[in-house]
């Protein structure tokens, strides 16, 4: 990407409505950096302190897509950004301090990006500025724990239960081991409050995890087992759904979830390159009666409990030249996962701050290539219908990430 195209980006990002001053100037200053500057691994770094981030382009286009009525939704082309910038602290090596600024709206607590260009003349929504990370962690032997707010401790090989994006704030302890020379447990526990938007915070969340690793050469297997409890807030108003002044979608904010999710993963070559293969499952055996409900999510899928994926990916894009192609199918039933912290990138299905990336099953194509160790391009077709009813959906998702 040239300066010149840096800078015809950059009057577009000026002109989005941004809620603040210093917004408007981290956010532009953050991607002249990244597009102008030389490629490096990081903006600064020393032996104490560590400064980084990243930044993507992203082209969007989703069609032939129906509502849950049936009605058709209309095809719709947007330009879309992201940009982060982290900072590292570490005065020992036992402790850090970690604060990280992203775009995005106030309002959405699982999507980072920011609509610079709406092809279809469809309103480009908030463009704002707010800390996702803040953060102190300690560490002392096989043992470690931060408290702040900060990305969830578990293991997990992609984010339809829960999205990279979304960072809940409490406290969180972990501990790895090795169990002979080529294998290890590792144990994660945490609780949290559960953000809603990216300003507020909305009930909580109790999760622990399990997770054994072994390596024999160039063959690997990955086990992971861990239980996570949501608890609702009827209370809160900011739990309540957009509609009555909250934030979420279907009364996720009032409803409780107790999901057990278990994971697989192989790894090995397969002519000079690596192959991952791998599932998930995901159970919640919280009860519904729609007896005692109000709320017509719940009576429709009361028994909507299950969900799961399958994937398989060959190559990496480590080293520039690399590339990677992969699939999954995912089936994911209504309540199989709290949707309003899970991934936002299978569907459109939700509003302009919040998605429903539950009710679906459906399929995911992607390509990946290394144009340097820092940046790639990764394109990425979704097909995707509902468990449950009418709605579906066409995307079609191309980004360019750079890392610095």
């Amino acid at each position: 990407m040239t300066t010149i195209a840096a800078s015809r980006l950059a009057g577009a990002v000026k002109s989005t409505t941004l809620h603040s001053r210093l917004g408007r100037t981290f956010l532009t200053g953050l991607l002249w950096f990244a597009v102008a500057s030389p490629v490096t691994a990081v903006i600064y770094e020393t032996d104490t302190l560590k400064v980084s981030g990243d930044f993507r382009v992203r082209g969007e286009y989703d069609w032939n897509s129906q509502n849950g009525s049936g009605a058709k939704r209309d095809d719709r082309g947007r330009l879309r950004i992201r940009a982060r910038l982290g900072m590292n602290y570490m005065p020992t090596e036992y402790a850090d301090f970690g604060l990280r600024l992203r775009t995005g709206s106030d309002d959405s607590q699982q999507s980072p990006h920011i609509t610079v260009i709406d092809f279809d003349d469809n309103d480009t929504g908030d463009a704002d500025i707010n800390f996702d990370k803040w953060f102190l962690k300690g560490r002392y032997g096989a043992f470690s724990t931060w408290v702040g707010r900060n990305s969830l401790p578990i293991w997990k090989p992609n984010e339809l239960f829960w999205d990279d994006d979304v960072t809940p704030a409490g406290v969180a302890v972990a501990y790895k081991s090795g169990m002979g020379e080529s294998s290890s447990l590792g144990l994660n526990a945490g609780y949290y409050s559960l953000p809603a938007g990216m300003r507020e915070l909305c009930g909580n969340l109790g999760q622990g995890q399990a997770v054994f690793t072994t390596n024999a050469g160039d063959v690997g297997l990955t086990f992971a087992a861990g239980g996570f409890k949501f608890m609702g807030d009827s209370d809160d108003s900011d739990c309540q759904n957009e509609e009555n002044g909250g934030f979420y979608l279907q009364d996720n904010g009032l409803r409780d979830y107790t999901i057990w999710v278990g994971n697989v993963q192989g790894k090995f070559n397969l002519a000079g390159r690596p192959v991952k293969v791998g599932g998930d499952y995901m159970y919640n055996s919280e009860k519904y009666d729609a007896a005692d409900q109000e709320d017509h999510v719940t009576v429709d899928n009361e028994d909507q409990t299950n969900g799961w994926d399958v994937y398989v990916t060959y190559g990496d894009t480590r080293s520039e030249g690399n590339w990677l192609v992969g699939y999954w199918y995912a089936h994911i039933e209504q309540f199989a996962v709290n949707n309003s912290m899970a991934q936002d990138d299978w569907v459109r299905w939700g509003s302009a701050t919040q998605t429903r990336a539950s009710n679906m099953k459906g399929h995911e194509f992607r390509g990946t290539y290394a144009l340097m160790s820092n940046m790639n391009l990764v394109a990425r077709l979704y097909l995707v219908d509902a468990v449950k009813g009418k709605e579906d959906g066409n995307r079609f998702r191309l980004d360019f990430n750079y890392k610095f």
